[in-house]
């Protein structure tokens, strides 16, 4: 998918390093970088693509993925805004399904900055009845990062939804993740003392006293990616397994064994109304070498 991305012809030449394209129906900024090479949908202000130079491909993002307005696209970092999963309709919000504004860019010697901004409107009051203005700001170079502000008088709960490119579901293990959980498959409470979580099949797990950093160990590309967690209460782990992934229209095939979603997000701890004080989610992400952590 990465190739593709940045294959696809230029609409628009906005700047040296940064582009409009065209994926499917949706409208991409492309960031080409002698640091770095990355890609955010307007829709959704969803990142998609993030590649460090030298580095494989960082996030994953499905083949099956129909790129279509109003439809979540599958992988990278979809915003999940005002609410996660089921707690209302539709799944995860309406933030990653909507258009955003194209905000502001900076462009530095060591990478690209990008603001996109999504207010109340009609169509978000289908929704959800509150006044809001949410700003999702991104640093993309040698490392990753991403932030979510949102203001308004409401309670929201939040994640960026991130899917990590790996090797193979089979050669990854995860650090940092806590000792409690709440298992979502199983439908039950656990307290273990694992240090490292193993994706053995479909993984659906909401940690609610991680570390302030999670370690993406993949033993298949010798990396690991360090996930650094700000203003967070829980990381969410997620991979559907085979059986779930063959039933989902937007997975590719195979595509499962290809992912690891390690999501930064604020759940049983909502972001609280505050006219003033902006609700913040945020996030880095670092490639590492040979690390010795293992």
């Amino acid at each position: 998918m990465n190739e593709k991305i940045f294959s696809l012809p230029i609409i628009e030449q906005i700047s040296p390093y940064l582009s409009r394209r065209q994926l499917g129906e949706l409208p991409i900024l492309v960031i080409s970088h002698p640091k770095v090479r990355a890609a955010i949908s307007l829709q959704g202000a969803h990142l998609i693509a993030w590649q460090p130079a030298q580095e494989h491909p960082v996030f994953w993002v499905s083949e099956a993925s129909l790129f279509t307005p109003g439809v979540a696209i599958r992988g990278g970092i979809p915003i999940c805004w005002p609410w996660f999963a089921s707690a209302g309709t539709p799944s995860h919000g309406f933030a990653r399904i909507l258009p955003w504004e194209f905000s502001a860019h900076t462009e530095q010697d060591d990478g690209v900055l990008i603001t996109m901004t999504l207010k109340e409107s009609q169509q978000t009051q289908k929704y959800w009845p509150h006044p809001f203005t949410v700003i999702a700001r991104f640093k993309l170079g040698a490392t990753c990062e991403v932030e979510l502000e949102s203001y308004g008088d409401y309670e929201a709960t939040a994640a960026l939804h991130s899917y990590f490119n790996v090797s193979d579901i089979d050669n990854v293990s995860v650090t940092g993740l806590g000792s409690h959980y709440i298992d979502t498959v199983a439908d039950k409470e656990v307290y273990t003392d694992e240090t490292s979580l193993r994706f053995n099949g479909r993984t659906d797990r909401l940690y609610t006293e991680p570390d302030d950093f999670n370690l993406i160990h993949d033993d298949g590309w010798d990396r690991t990616i360090e996930v650094h967690h700000y203003h967070h209460s829980d990381v969410v782990c997620w991979n559907p397994g085979a059986e779930l992934a063959s039933s989902m229209k937007d997975m590719s095939t195979g595509g499962y064994r290809k992912m690891a979603c390690v999501e930064t997000a604020r759940i049983h701890q909502p972001l609280k109304p505050d006219n003033v004080h902006p609700g913040r989610l945020s996030l880095v992400v670092r490639v590492r070498k040979n690390i010795a952590e293992k």
